[in-house]
């Protein structure tokens, strides 16, 4: 397994700069360049070699590049990108809307499968490394119930939906889990708790000259998929506060299975992340399954896939000898 693999990335935010960082880490990997919407003179991009096109220029790399890796918000860029993109090359993406998610993989699968690329979607922490922890744990303890908590910390996904809002000039999200709920499933007591017992939110929001504050915060609060299910606070902040005190993106959660094998044996799972840099460890996860997705593709599998349809193996840059001879 000593293939170098040729990356391309789209979009060069927070999460394209961290994928910039994580291929140089992977020595099988190499970067093609950084492709952008914006105009390519005005991006600074972390090495001082790296490659920066226009988005208009994708089409004419199909032959140089053999993963693209869309780093595009969940909200309004995914879903037009990722099949217009998957229809020309193997990718990987981190859309994020759980909600949405079969959605999302129906329109990737078509493009696609007929193209006879590979779509790997949702990759990430959530979804993606608490999926499959998820998975894992409900298949280990089939009498049991899974819990989720995300946070202390802020989501790209929903800052990103919340600076798409009309008259909001820049914007920080943070989700906060409760303490009382996760004490109550650490216990073993299984309890049922609802969307708005385990979190909550809280948006610091710079609003444009002239917005409405009253409509900006409804239009948050009631947002579908992001905040209309929990209890959410909006603040109001000067484009100073928001530089000075939220340009750090910290983040980490839990996964938490609790069940039983006997009537006597109480048994719980967890899975922690703790994240100085949300946008850095997402990339660090979208270039790993890049590997896989490229593998795949080799493979022939093509069409949509996500981390729960990735042998562990597919992960890692060493042969299947080394991991049996490191791992096992």
């Amino acid at each position: 397994m000593s293939e170098h693999i040729r990356i391309g990335i789209a979009g060069y935010g927070n999460l394209g700069r961290g994928v910039e960082a994580a291929v140089d880490k992977n020595p099988d990997m190499t970067l093609v360049g950084v492709f952008t919407r914006r105009d390519p003179a005005q991006v600074t991009t972390l090495g001082a070699d790296t490659v920066v096109r226009t988005m208009t220029e994708l089409p004419s790399f199909t032959d140089e590049i053999d993963v693209l890796i869309l780093c595009g918000g969940s909200k309004d860029d995914l879903p037009v990108q990722g099949p217009e993109l998957a229809a020309l090359f193997t990718t990987v993406d981190s859309f994020d809307t759980h909600a949405r998610v079969p959605e999302y993989f129906a329109a990737m699968d078509a493009p696609a499968t007929a193209a006879g690329t590979t779509a790997m979607i949702s990759v990430g922490w959530d979804p993606g490394l608490f999926s499959i922890n998820r998975l894992y744990s409900e298949a280990l303890l089939p009498d049991g119930d899974t819990y989720t908590f995300w946070g202390r910390g802020l989501s790209q996904g929903h800052s990103d939906a919340v600076r798409r809002v009309p008259g909001v000039a820049g914007a920080a999200q943070y989700t906060l889990p409760s303490d009382t709920a996760i004490d109550a499933v650490r216990s073993g007591s299984r309890p049922v708790l609802a969307t708005n017992q385990k979190h909550t939110r809280e948006c610091f929001v710079v609003l444009e000259d002239g917005a409405d504050a009253a409509a900006v915060e409804q239009a948050i609060v009631k947002m579908p998929h992001y905040f209309d299910e929990y209890d959410t606070t909006v603040h109001f902040i000067s484009a100073e506060e928001l530089a000075r005190d939220h340009s750090a993106m910290p983040h980490g959660g839990f996964v938490i299975r609790s069940g039983n094998t006997s009537t006597e044996a109480s048994q719980t799972i967890e899975y922690r992340l703790a994240l100085d840099s949300n946008p850095e460890f997402t990339a660090s996860v979208l270039v790993t399954y890049a590997r896989a997705a490229h593998r795949l593709n080799q493979q022939g599998r093509t069409g949509a896939v996500t981390v729960l349809d990735v042998a562990p193996a597919l992960l890692s840059p060493k042969t299947p000898a080394a991991l049996r001879a490191e791992l096992l």
